[in-house]
């Protein structure tokens, strides 16, 4: 009987000839932790008191309050920096970017299995590494141990044709599949995207897309290795790491979904559930106070290349405030070179450091009382941007960048 991608993944960390449904023990290749997780496993493996074993796989990130806004977070920053150095695993300063686009930039390859104290972990899947958040105390587990026990998930496979149309994006349809599915009708399970529009999709859009898996409950989101995985490592300097990972022919599937592009429209996710969506011009006219384009859904180079271009010769509203964060350093310098980051602040934006910024709601754009904002992240629970009186619509940068323009959900397609 063939295999998913993720039973094949497995059963190689594992050594065994493992299906959906089997648990087992696995060899881990990276692991990582942000500052809002990690404290709380730093001390859950002192509690352990075992030897470490995978410290030289281990990542610490800054990335939910960079640049720190209170004594207290800047003393877990401190924690987990002397951690870092103590046991010889690797430190990211604030302002070096967000975990998950940091650990693709610089760490993770096709095949490789890694956890992360971090519920978006899985955007590493679209490097075809089966990738998946855990808690804080598997985690610490995982450093002591170099390994962890999993339950190999059962697979959706979910086929996507035809071709995008102008001003729509990946981030529509994951947002369009999302509300398909529901939030938690692919819970514990994994999505294996695949299709002519998959097979042409830019490592970002792939990028995007797995990032979001998590939010109808799968365990992780999943692309074969090709030419584009490969393109993509040899420009971050990896080429030797790639690997062809893909699913066998007979690979047994739970379920099997089909969407066509040809008619798809802008998507919105309107408060508070991510599957909450509406076509645009459902939504269009909204007025909004406030749009954030960036996060580790959308912080990358094409992302703010695509608000850049609506933006240019135009002005933001006079009553909203746009907020752009580059997902890396390495982003930020690049939208820097293209004369990206002038445009939008010309235009009446504010960049700030490469990091989760609002998304987080810890700081750099907390809402005030009945505010709206239109978002690129990927999560728009009540509260998460900091104030649980506000409201929060998802979109992608093209739709963010249109609605920073017209001070209202607006179409982007009038812009491109």
């Amino acid at each position: 009987m063939g295999k998913t991608i993720a039973e094949k993944i497995l059963s190689e960390k594992s050594g065994k000839d493992a299906y959906a449904g089997d648990i087992v023990i696995a060899k881990l290749d990276q692991i990582a932790l942000q500052d809002g997780t990690a404290p709380l496993a730093i001390r859950q493996l002192m509690n352990l008191n075992v030897k470490i074993k995978a410290a030289h796989i281990t990542h610490f990130f800054v990335d939910h309050a960079s640049p720190s806004p209170r004594k207290e977070l800047s003393n877990d920053q401190k924690f987990i920096r002397e951690f870092a150095e103590k046991i010889g695993a690797d430190f990211n300063m604030p302002g070096e970017g967000i975990i998950h686009q940091l650990m693709v930039e610089k760490h993770v390859n096709p095949g490789d299995l890694v956890v992360g104290a971090d519920s978006h972990t899985c955007t590493y899947g679209a490097l075809a590494a089966f990738a998946t958040g855990m808690g804080s105390t598997d985690v610490a587990v995982a450093i002591a141990l170099g390994k962890n026990w999993f339950r190999i998930p059962e697979t959706f496979k979910i086929n996507v044709d035809g071709e995008f149309k102008k001003g729509v994006y990946p981030k529509d349809l994951i947002l369009w599949i999302i509300g398909e599915l529901g939030v938690d009708d692919a819970t514990y399970k994994a999505l294996e995207f695949h299709g002519g529009a998959i097979d042409k999709m830019e490592i970002d859009g792939r990028l995007t897309m797995a990032n979001m898996a998590i939010e109808c409950g799968a365990k992780a989101g999943l692309f074969k290795s090709d030419e584009v995985t490969r393109r993509f490592l040899i420009g971050v300097g990896r080429e030797d790491k790639f690997r062809e990972i893909k699913p066998d022919e007979d690979a047994v599937y739970e379920k099997e979904f089909f969407f066509d592009l040809s008619d798809l429209e802008p998507i919105v996710s309107k408060p508070h559930n991510v599957d909450n969506v509406a076509t645009i011009s459902e939504v269009e006219g909204i007025e909004i106070d406030q749009v954030f384009v960036g996060t580790c859904t959308n912080g990358r180079l094409s992302d703010i290349g695509v608000v850049a271009r609506i933006l240019k010769g135009n002005k933001v509203d006079k009553n909203v405030r746009l907020i752009v964060g580059p997902a890396s350093r390495k982003v930020y310098l690049d939208a820097l070179k293209m004369g990206y980051l002038e445009i939008i602040a010309n235009a009446g934006g504010l960049i700030i450091p490469p990091g989760c910024g609002p998304c987080v709601g810890i700081h750099m754009g907390v809402l005030a009382d009945g505010e709206v904002c239109i978002s690129t992240q990927n999560r728009n629970f009540r509260g998460r941007m900091g104030n649980p009186e506000s409201f929060i619509y998802l979109a992608s940068p093209a739709t963010a960048a249109a609605s920073a323009i017209e001070g209202k959900i607006t179409d982007p397609r009038k812009f491109l």
